[in-house]
């Protein structure tokens, strides 16, 4: 099967794609942004976009970043 090039192009998410991605408002992902915190953004024109990839990176960079819970004892 032949490899298509469109296949290695990266996911691109609108904000609210995103959002709903993140499960978050759309409100967080601007403030994020503005803060200079939230996952990797860029401008194309007018819109702001996410790639699939950065976004999946960053989860898992503040999955890395949780404080550890009170345990319970045993």
């Amino acid at each position: 099967m032949p490899d298509h090039p469109a296949s290695r192009e990266p996911v691109l998410l609108t904000i609210t794609e995103a959002a709903e991605l993140l499960r978050a408002p759309v409100a967080t992902l601007r403030y994020w942004r503005h803060l200079g915190t939230g996952p990797r953004s860029f401008r194309l024109g007018r819109r702001v976009l996410y790639r699939h990839d950065d976004l999946r990176s960053w989860i898992d960079a503040q999955h890395g970043q949780v404080a550890p819970g009170p345990r319970s004892r045993q």
